[in-house]
Formats: C-alpha cells, structure tokens, sequence
C-alpha cells in the first residue's frame, strides 16, 4: 500500500517504513546475526535516519528484533511494508538501504537477501 492509496476511511500507518534488525546472539556457537556486526549496523541506520530527518511518526522506525529466523543469511534486517529483506556487509551498506529503500522508496537489488535462505 502506498501513501497515495490512504484515503479518509484509511488513514496512514503511524510510520511510512519500519525496519527491523536481527541482534539475536546464539550461546550454542550457531550462526547468528550478533556475530556480524548487527549491533554495530543497527546504531548506524538509527543514527543515519536521524540525521537525514526521517525519524519520527509518519516517516521511519528503526527497530531492534530477535531471531528472524534466516540466520544463514545474517546478518539480516527486512523493511516493512514492503517486506524487503536484507543482507550487508559493511556501513556502507546500511547508507545505501537508509538513502535508496527508507527515503526514496527504491529497493537496494544487490543487497536483498534471496528468498530461499533460512536457518
């Protein structure tokens, strides 16, 4: 759904665009999206959002999550509404998602996660 299909009898969503971050830490020594750096990505889309002033009710959450259950992709994260996941490699990376997909709407191609990948 897009902003423009919002009419009276439906309003907006409180926010355009979430996006959630696995921080899940496995003690067992399986794969895990805490080990790659997720915290560390987390802190900087945050921050990032905030800078750009796209923070706030109407415009981007940025949330921490537990497993997403795709740990062999990690780490991970996944924009709604699109239902866009995510895999990255560096800060980067975390830019490129903020500015491309949270911003201007256009999904980041070369970092989405295929969607055969699971635990």
């Amino acid at each position: 759904m897009t902003d423009a299909t919002h009419d009276a009898a439906t309003p907006p969503p409180y926010y355009r665009r979430h996006i959630f971050f696995c921080l899940n830490d496995r003690a067992n020594g399986e794969a895990c999206c805490a080990r790659h750096g997720a915290q560390q990505a987390f802190d900087h889309c945050k921050a990032q959002v905030r800078a750009l002033g796209l923070a706030g009710p109407g415009q981007v959450r940025v949330n921490k999550a537990g497993c997403l259950d795709r740990c062999a992709g990690g780490p991970v994260a996944v924009v709604y509404p699109e239902g866009v996941w995510y895999t990255y490699v560096d800060l980067a990376d975390i830019d490129e998602i903020v500015t491309s997909h949270l911003r201007d709407g256009v999904a980041v191609e070369r970092l989405r996660l295929p969607p055969d990948v699971g635990r």
